[in-house]
Parts: C-alpha cells; sequence; structure tokens
C-alpha cells in the first residue's frame, strides 16, 4: 500500500493505492489557511482516514505547491506562504511517526502520469499545469527528477521565447521578472490577452465556446495561445526531448490543442520532423495525489 496527499491551496486531498495503483481509499477537506500548525493537523487527520493498517507506519508521500530546499531544508517558492521557511517533511515525520517523502506538486502529476497515466510507456515524460499558474515537472524511468536546487521543470519562470514585438518585454510576474512563461499561458493570461484585445471580460471555457460559434476574437485569441504555448513547449522539446509531453490543469481541457500545438511546434523546434505527442492527463485532478502516492516503493 502507498499513501499520497495532495496540499492544495483551497483543499487537501488523500489516497491510498495498492501496488498496481487500484484506489483503496480517499478523502478531501478544506485546506486551513494562514495556519502551518493548523495544516500539519488536518494532514495527520487525512493519513488517519485513510490508512487501514496504521500499526505499518506506510510511509507518506506529499505534494506542495513549492519546494523543500536542498540548501536549508525549508519550503521555499510556496503559493501557501505560511508553509515557507518551515522543514515539513521532517515536522510531518514527527507527527506521524513514519517516514515522510515531500515533493513539487508538478512533480508528482509527472510521475503520476509517467507511472500509470498518459505518458506509461514513455522512458522520459514531461507533465505540463496550464492553470491558475504554469508549472511543470521532469519524470524519466517513472522517478521524477527534482534537480540540484530543487527546481527542475520550473519552465513556467523562464522568459517566452521568440518573442513578437507586441509581446516584448511581457509583463511583470510575481518572481520579480518580466515575461516569463506563465504570464503568458497560464489560465488568466489567457483572459487577460482576450479582455486587452476586445475589451471584454470572459472566462477561459467561454472563449473556447465562442471560437466554436464563429466568433472572430475568440478565434484569435486561442490562435494566439496555442502560438505561445506551441512556443513555450519547443524550448522544452530544444533542451529534454521528451518522449511524451502530458497536459493538466484546467486549460488541458481545450481538446483543439492536441490537433494544433503539434503543428505549432513544428515551426519552431531544431529539427527537421517533431514526432512528440502532447497528451491530455489520463487521471485529470488526481493527477497529484497519486503521484505523491507513488514518491514510495511499495510497502508490504
Amino acid at each position: 500500500m502507498r499513501i499520497g496527499i495532495d496540499l492544495g491551496g483551497t483543499k487537501i486531498e488523500a489516497i491510498a493505492i495498492d501496488s498496481d495503483g487500484v484506489e483503496l481509499a480517499r478523502s478531501r477537506i478544506i485546506a486551513p489557511q494562514g495556519s502551518y500548525a493548523a495544516t500539519l493537523d488536518a494532514i495527520a487527520e487525512l493519513v488517519a482516514r485513510v490508512d487501514a493498517a496504521p500499526e505499518r507506519a506506510t510511509p507518506v508521500g506529499i505534494g506542495i505547491p513549492g519546494t523543500v530546499s536542498p540548501a536549508t531544508g525549508l519550503v521555499k517558492n510556496a503559493n501557501s506562504t505560511w508553509l515557507i521557511g518551515h522543514p515539513i517533511d521532517r515536522d510531518l515525520s514527527k507527527q506521524l511517526a513514519r517516514p515522510v517523502r515531500v515533493a513539487n506538486d508538478a512533480n508528482c502529476f509527472a510521475i503520476s502520469e509517467a507511472t500509470d497515466g498518459a505518458g506509461m510507456n514513455a522512458s522520459v515524460v514531461f507533465g505540463v499545469i496550464l492553470g491558475t499558474g504554469v508549472g511543470g515537472g521532469i519524470a524519466i524511468d517513472r522517478g521524477v527528477i527534482a534537480g540540484a536546487n530543487a527546481i527542475a521543470g520550473e519552465w513556467g519562470h523562464t522568459p517566452l521565447p521568440w518573442m513578437s514585438a507586441e509581446e516584448h518585454p511581457g509583463k511583470a510576474c510575481y518572481c520579480g521578472r518580466s515575461g516569463c512563461i506563465e504570464t503568458f499561458i497560464s489560465g488568466p493570461a489567457f483572459e487577460a490577452s482576450f479582455t486587452q484585445a476586445t475589451g471584454k471580460a470572459l472566462a477561459a471555457r467561454e472563449i473556447v465556446e465562442a471560437a466554436k460559434t464563429g466568433d472572430s476574437a475568440a478565434e484569435a485569441a486561442l490562435q494566439r495561445y496555442e502560438d505561445q504555448l506551441g512556443r513555450a513547449l519547443t524550448v522544452l522539446i530544444n533542451i529534454v526531448d521528451p518522449d511524451t509531453i502530458v497536459l493538466g490543469g484546467g486549460l488541458s481541457n481545450i481538446e483543439r490543442l492536441y490537433k494544433n500545438l503539434p503543428e505549432r511546434i513544428a515551426e519552431y523546434a531544431f529539427s527537421d520532423a517533431i514526432v512528440t505527442p502532447v497528451v491530455p492527463a489520463m487521471h485529470g485532478d488526481s493527477g497529484g495525489v497519486r503521484g505523491a502516492a507513488w514518491l514510495w516503493p511499495d510497502t508490504p
């Protein structure tokens, strides 16, 4: 049995799976806000709910919206700011009286899809989350690659390549830089781009539906988005050249991306042919919690 926790900004989810990835138990609660101690208590409560054999002290994997710094052992780069500066893996291991591993939530998504998801037959998988933010994770032979600085796959905070004159220098990003990929292809960025072009405020799903009905402004926004995402993914291919790219997050539900992105990538990639498939996640919103469970080897 494996136990995984997905620590999100608004909810915390726990899952127990067997060696084949079959779900044994699942539970979800609203995430406490602003309190590190309350967050630890909530995780402990969820582990107790899904652990059918607590006497075994089954190890727990946890996906967080940030990462643990190799330099300090403390959480950094977390959207849930009350986690920052704490040794969450050590504190939880003590509170749960069992081993704990912590990884970035995008890394957990990547390992989930590489293990028994859309990238299960690929050696190298790049998992991309396109949502409120933009994240990524690299899995090689079903193992997550964290990197020397625990930032491998943080592709959303590199500059958008081949910017046009209209795009340059890009908008300011919360990371302190300008022109980050996230500021172009996140959900809020897609919506803001449409509003800037039309003066209308629509949600991403409404823009997609409008394009289907022949709305020219919505179609132009989607084509612009596909070109920017295609350029961004081309950087991944030029550097990592993964066997499969798996998309997750809210914008991964735009069906036309899977037809149009390969054509956009082929325009920019440093190759005479591009065969890399871009596919939707198999496990949807469950990728993070399942990937957290896969952080540990099987236990008896």
